[in-house]
């Protein structure tokens, strides 16, 4: 039975929206399509749990996606989440890989992009890490991008993954919403919170532990699961970018043109019967007409 979902609530004693997540079958089927070492997995599972909470602090029809690059061996963590639900996620590390916990440098960018498929409008908020723990380095980005105060934790094991986020809710004058220690107070709960509750106890009796007295209403569940977006005419589209020649040369060389998805491992197999189609539905541009 799948242990996948994302739970939205307020806390309106203290004035503070948040959203709890776990990942179970997602998970597990994330890290199927890579060959990570606990470590990393760890550190990808966190940064998973996170795209999806972040979906849910806002409301949009789109996806939101997290990369982190770094210029040491930790070349990238990247996950995205839909509105809809459908996450994915990947890790890429120089050299061997760690064996150790992986600790952020100073040196890596953190970028957040919400593409808003209704708006078809695109926003991406960049900063530096700001610390050495990923949850750390998120709580930074909004301090520092949106101005919201935000508590995060986030957990990782080798069949599960989730977190759990804070973010002080404002009124339309600027002003916080609650009573003036609902912050502080919430954040001290949330202190106390264990790796072991948040990945093993329900959701319900998580937030019941820690915010039984500051008024927790908590919405329906929402659904996760992985979810990849390639396809072959994703596929067709990258290959007609590259050009007739390009194509044709793999051909000659290989024989086929394959092509894999980093995210599911599905594989595309293009003969030169397939190229020649992708460049017969390809039109033609006229030579320009000079005119004297």
């Amino acid at each position: 039975m799948s242990d996948d979902f994302l739970y939205r609530f307020q806390l309106e004693r203290a004035g503070v929206g948040g959203a709890l997540v776990r990942l179970d079958q997602s998970w597990q089927r994330v890290c199927t399509n890579g060959d990570y070492t606990r470590p990393l997995a760890e550190l990808l599972g966190k940064t998973v749990a996170a795209s999806a909470l972040f979906t849910g602090s806002i409301k949009f029809e789109g996806r939101l996606s997290i990369h982190l690059r770094d210029s040491g061996p930790l070349r990238l963590l990247f996950a995205d989440c839909t509105h809809d639900g459908e996450l994915r996620g990947i890790a890429r590390w120089d050299g061997a890989l760690p064996q150790a916990p992986v600790q952020l440098e100073s040196s890596a960018r953190l970028a957040i992009t919400i593409e808003n498929a209704a708006t078809d409008t695109r926003y991406q908020g960049l900063v530096p890490v700001e610390g050495t723990e990923l949850a750390r380095a998120f709580e930074g980005y909004f301090e520092r991008s949106e101005q919201l105060p935000t508590r995060i934790v986030l957990a990782a094991a080798d069949d599960r993954c989730g977190g759990l986020m804070l973010q002080q809710i404002a009124s339309s004058g600027g002003t916080a919403v609650g009573d003036a220690d609902g912050w502080n107070r919430v954040g001290h709960l949330l202190a106390t919170l264990t790796r072991e509750e948040l990945l093993g106890l329900p959701p319900e009796q998580v937030l019941l532990r820690l915010f039984h007295e500051e008024g927790l209403r908590l919405q329906p569940a929402q659904a996760l699961a992985f979810g990849c977006t390639c396809s072959r005419t994703r596929v067709e589209d990258m290959l007609r970018s590259l050009g007739r020649s390009e194509n044709e040369s793999v051909l000659a060389e290989q024989g086929s043109i394959d092509v894999n998805c980093e995210f599911c491992n599905r594989r595309y197999v293009l003969d030169a019967e397939d190229v020649a189609a992708i460049f017969a539905s390809t039109p033609q541009t006229s030579a320009p007409v000079t005119r004297h």
